[in-house]
């Protein structure tokens, strides 16, 4: 008999708006990732201000982003859309020849109704350089979810782009062609990619990759699995559009998590895995410090990045009570795998399972944040300091995006950002500084 773990989670959904990062914010690692891109976000002054915060310091290196700023004529329907990018994507192409420009639509586009899609075929086959539309925008999208339109987007341009260069390759193999879709930093991709080599399995592309000319080719049948829980769309898109068969499994973050990525992915190919027991048990081992400090410790999400029903099935794991884990947005269907290891590791623990909240309501958090005292709150940037003056320990969720947190190795990663402001704090309290006590 087969336990329905998911059963026994509670779901709740306060209607609350989406108090994340904008999604543009994307362009910050998607740049960098896809070396031969240019982005260039389409929006307002707003937009333009936030990139040059949140992303300035990066632009004295010339960076691979632009803002096209709409202007009163633009939002007036007073100028020509196609002319305009046009000019644009003609001078981003003389100064900077990229294989492929990505425009970046934002509130704004989506409000004026601007047509982005109808726009980018045409001009695309005029200025010769491919064109890829992604609505980022913050009405409908938190925070990651800005790559997770990009991914989604560039799934549709693939074939074109590698049919020709795959064409030749033999089909002698036994393995069923894999593909991994997420944004990574080379490292973690490298380390990824060896764990399943070590398992004889060949991952033969990655989504994105590092240039447009070498993205994979993908075909009907194909096996894809995902490495982060933002990607429910580009998992859909590939599945009903691209017809691949999606590998379900929890994700690649904790030794925990990690270990069962690699089993499901070797279960889906027909190969029988080795040595996870081994590997599994020495990256358990290497956090032992770490989990000495955080064992029988609270935690509250307030939710963020989506990131949340991972890295809670991780810190259960490693010994901690989650009070309640908030997130923008929930997709059951794709984080199935993830949401059932998630109540198995609350039963292993004999703990609580803690609710799961959808689009949660700030007010209505902070209420229960007085009442539960958690020892740490996981949150955005814009509640991290009141919640620090009313003597409660916090952890900005962003750091947690940038950090490198998959796989066995950099699971010791994830426990430094979570111990760090514990280990502060009681080093001050060890000075004889108290902390303000002012109630919420």
């Amino acid at each position: 008999m087969v336990l329905k773990e998911t059963e026994n989670l509670s779901f709740e959904c306060e209607t609350g708006n989406y108090h994340t990062f904008c999604p543009i914010s994307c362009v910050a690692w998607l740049y960098q990732k896809i070396e031969d891109s240019f982005f260039l976000v389409i929006g307002t002054k707003t937009c333009g201000y936030f990139l040059q915060n949140a992303l300035g310091v990066m632009i004295f290196a010339e960076p691979r982003y632009a803002m096209a700023e709409l202007e009163e004529g633009d939002i007036s329907a007073q100028l020509n859309d196609y002319q305009e990018l046009k000019r644009l994507c003609l001078q981003i192409k003389k100064d900077r020849n990229p294989s492929v420009i990505f425009w970046i639509g934002t509130c704004t586009t989506e409000i004026i109704k601007m047509d982005l899609e109808g726009i980018a075929p045409k001009l695309e086959l005029e200025i010769q350089v491919p064109l890829v539309v992604a609505r980022a925008n913050g009405l409908d999208y938190a925070f990651t979810q800005g790559e997770d339109t990009v991914l989604a987007a560039l799934a549709q341009k693939t074939y074109s782009n590698s049919q020709q260069r795959n064409s030749q390759k033999t089909n002698s193999r036994e393995q069923e062609p894999l593909i991994l879709f997420g944004s990574l930093p080379d490292s973690v991709a490298n380390q990824l990619t060896l764990e399943l080599k070590k398992q004889n399995i060949i991952v033969d592309g990655w989504l994105p990759a590092k240039r447009y000319s070498e993205l994979p080719n993908i075909e009907p049948g194909n096996f894809v699995c995902g490495v982060n829980p933002y990607l429910s769309r580009t998992a859909t898109t590939l599945m009903r559009r691209r017809k691949c068969k999606l590998i379900s499994a929890p994700f690649p973050i904790g030794p925990d998590g990690t270990r069962l990525w690699v089993e499901k992915i070797c279960a889906a190919l027909n190969v029988i895995p080795q040595g996870l027991d081994i590997r599994e048990q020495e990256s358990w081992d290497s956090l032992s410090d770490y989990i000495k400090l955080i064992k029988g410790k609270s935690v509250f999400f307030m939710g963020d990045n989506l990131l949340e029903i991972s890295l809670a099935r991780f810190l259960i794991n490693c010994g901690m009570i989650v009070y309640e884990i908030g997130i923008p947005y929930m997709d059951k269907r794709y984080q199935k795998a993830e949401l059932d290891l998630l109540a198995k590791a609350c039963a292993n623990n004999n703990v609580r399972v803690p609710k799961i909240i959808e689009k949660p309501d700030n007010y209505n958090q902070i209420d229960r944040i007085r009442d539960l005292q958690p020892d740490l709150v996981i949150t955005g940037m814009a509640h991290a300091n009141p919640l620090e003056a009313r003597g409660i320990s916090t952890k900005w969720s962003v750091e947690f995006t940038f950090a490198q947190i998959h796989g066995f190795t950099n699971a010791k990663d994830i426990l430094e950002l979570i111990t760090r402001p514990l280990r502060r704090n009681s080093g001050l309290k060890e000075l004889g500084w108290d902390k303000y006590n002012t109630e919420i």
